[in-house]
């Protein structure tokens, strides 16, 4: 799949960018804290979340301002000026549409869904929230967010193992490196102190749309009560709790999240293979199971180092294994089948 990236201007002329891929009837997306939509989708783990569910529908992402694609304005974060992005991009689709908040995008997504019940087929929220200063106790928030602020190398560090305990150590330095490079320190923590304030505890009741509630039950970064009250605040809400401690969707078992949220839309289940892997990843699995690194493996197929990177990530990702040492134990054993 290959995204289409453009933008769109919203009602006090802040340009916001967007990607859609797939097609058929839109799924817009609603994302968390910090994003950008062009390194997101160079990211192999969170590329696989997208493309997963943009099978047999048209997936919609946009940067908030401030992050990834989408210039920073002078405007400071608040849930009006989320909700005047939201309905930007909402403007360009022209027909009712599937809403999905992850995260931060959560509380949006509800307050959306509330105010423009006639907008939305179905919601899904995921690893949200309903008042973020439940979240944690203010002495922890207000220690987070003066990390951001002085030291964002680090404060992103920290926010990573929090918001991805179940990734391996490389892909946790990538994703510490990609929030870094989705926004200033100062967007970060604007955005961050947002979250904490978002309260849409009064909306909850106001929603109409057929609602899916999905947690992870060792989420450390929303806690499961969160859903629980979400769920029990929107009539009719489904709850689906999932094992796991990541907070972030692509992290941990995303096929299993995948499949619940793509159920509950009427979306077929995706097709995948026996093994999961396209020719190029058997190939790339077979090197590695002869203990090559990245580089040696992008010389032998004549490609960027970065790219064997990313098969091996893609591999192990939808083998749900942790390892290198674990993708040649598969081959091996697979190695007269393959």
């Amino acid at each position: 799949m290959q995204q289409r990236l453009t933008r769109v201007v919203s009602a006090d002329g802040a340009v916001v960018a967007y990607a859609s891929v797939g097609a058929g009837r839109p799924l817009v997306y609603v994302m968390g804290w910090l994003t950008h939509l062009r390194l997101s989708w160079e990211l192999p783990a969170e590329r696989a979340l997208y493309e997963a569910l943009a099978q047999d529908c048209r997936l919609v992402r946009y940067d908030r301002a401030g992050c990834g694609l989408s210039a920073a304005v002078a405007r400071p974060a608040s849930l009006a000026f989320e909700l005047e992005q939201l309905a930007a991009v909402a403007g360009t689709l022209g027909e009712p549409f599937d809403l999905m908040g992850t995260s931060m995008g959560v509380p949006v997504a509800v307050a959306w869904a509330a105010a423009h019940p006639g907008t939305v087929r179905r919601l899904v929220l995921y690893g949200g929230w309903a008042r973020g200063g439940d979240l944690s106790p203010a002495p922890v928030r207000d220690h987070v967010l003066g990390l951001v602020e002085a030291h964002w190398g680090l404060g992103s560090d920290v926010l990573t193992d929090i918001f991805a305990p179940d990734a391996d150590r490389s892909t946790r330095a990538e994703l510490a490196r990609y929030q870094r490079a989705c926004s200033s320190a100062a967007t970060a923590r604007a955005l961050l102190a947002l979250s904490y304030e978002l309260d849409v505890t009064d909306r909850l009741g106001q929603v109409r749309a057929p609602t899916l509630v999905v947690h992870r039950t060792g989420d450390r970064a929303a806690p499961v009560a969160q859903a629980e009250v979400l769920a029990a605040g929107i009539a009719g809400a489904e709850l689906a709790l999932l094992p796991g401690r990541s907070h972030l969707p692509y992290a941990g078992d995303r096929d299993e999240l995948v499949r619940v949220v793509r159920r509950f839309l009427g979306l077929p289940l995706p097709r995948r293979r026996a093994d999961g892997l396209t020719a190029r990843q058997r190939e790339v699995a077979e090197l590695v199971s002869r203990g090559l690194t990245n580089r040696e493996i992008a010389t032998r197929l004549g490609i960027e180092e970065r790219s064997a990177e990313g098969h091996v990530e893609r591999i192990r990702l939808r083998l749900g294994f942790r390892s290198r040492a674990q993708i040649a134990a598969w081959y091996g054993a697979r190695r007269d089948l393959i």
